[in-house]
């Protein structure tokens, strides 16, 4: 008598689990499949079938890398299939799927070595996870982190993950420009915060117009900006701090004409092993006295 024979039909309560399991295949939402070692489908759920657009036996046999995985991602995928049945582990993994229209998503996916009765590794199941639109809302939620809302600049935080990633062992050290806008206060106290609020954003619009893609601006905070420099040559931040007087000097639109309102920049140089807040902190220094120069400049009021 085979093994099989003695074990005997299923028990009520075996077929009820059976059952369930079929339920369960067949109504979830994640993208299950199993695939041999030759990473053709031995099995897939409606839920990848409509994410395929194709019917089970449309699917059945074919390499699953042929059907849904994007074109770069095919060798890795090869690749992965033919490591988890030689060692017996697949390990989780995260890709970009190709739907039945052509559409890409991002999929996660967790993996399982599934092993015959003398436990010799003979497929691999996947419980795939369509994570795309959880992974464009961290990527707003990490642009929001690192951009100052207000201006669409660099955030404080990220001001400073840049500059310490200078100052750093591996770093080249950095320069950096401290600007402080003029006269700004008055513009709040006479015409409001939201007028504030829009010379605040054109500001910011012309400091990375000057400042160019090889530069970081940054909002500090209130009406204080940052630019950080990929070099340290004091010759070369000196006509970038002109531009940015010459940028920030000319009028903004006011709700009674122009507003002018200026700025004052003070250089910063900071070398490896430098902490950030002294770098800044020397801007912040030399741009007072930039400021403090500028109004003994001013004529006095007759």
């Amino acid at each position: 008598m085979s093994a099989q024979e003695g074990a005997g039909p299923p028990t009520v309560a075996e077929a009820a689990q059976v059952h369930l399991a079929h339920v369960f295949v067949e109504a979830v939402e994640a993208l299950l499949c199993i695939v041999d070692a030759d990473g053709r489908i031995l099995l897939t759920n409606p839920a990848l079938q409509r994410f395929t657009g194709q019917s089970a036996e449309a699917l059945l046999g074919r390499p699953f890398w042929d059907v849904w995985v994007a074109p770069e991602d095919v060798a890795l995928a090869e690749q992965a299939v033919r490591l988890a049945v030689e060692s017996g582990r697949a390990h989780p993994q995260e890709g970009d799927w190709l739907t039945g229209a052509g559409e890409r998503r991002r999929v996660t996916m967790r993996n399982t070595v599934l092993r015959d009765e003398d436990g010799v590794p003979f497929a691999v199941a996947s419980v795939g996870l369509d994570v795309t639109d959880d992974r464009a809302r961290e990527a707003r939620l990490h642009k929001q982190t690192r951009t100052d809302l207000l201006t669409g600049v660099a955030s404080r935080g990220a001001l400073f993950d840049a500059l310490n990633a200078r100052l750093g062992s591996g770093g080249d050290g950095v320069g950096l420009l401290f600007c402080d806008l003029d006269r700004f206060k008055s513009v709040n106290d006479e015409y409001g915060h939201g007028m504030g609020d829009r010379v605040l954003a054109e500001a910011a619009a012309r400091l990375s117009e000057v400042a160019g893609p090889d530069h970081l601006v940054a909002r500090l905070g209130g009406d204080e900006f940052v630019i950080l420099c990929q070099h340290r040559d004091e010759e070369c931040l000196r006509r970038l701090s002109e531009g940015v007087v010459a940028h920030l000097a000319r009028p903004y639109d006011g709700p009674e004409g122009p507003l002018v309102v200026g700025v004052s920049v003070g250089l910063g140089v900071g070398s490896p092993g430098d902490a950030a807040d002294e770098v800044i902190a020397r801007a912040d220094r030399a741009m007072y006295g930039a400021k403090s120069h500028q109004r003994r400049r001013q004529p006095r009021p007759s």
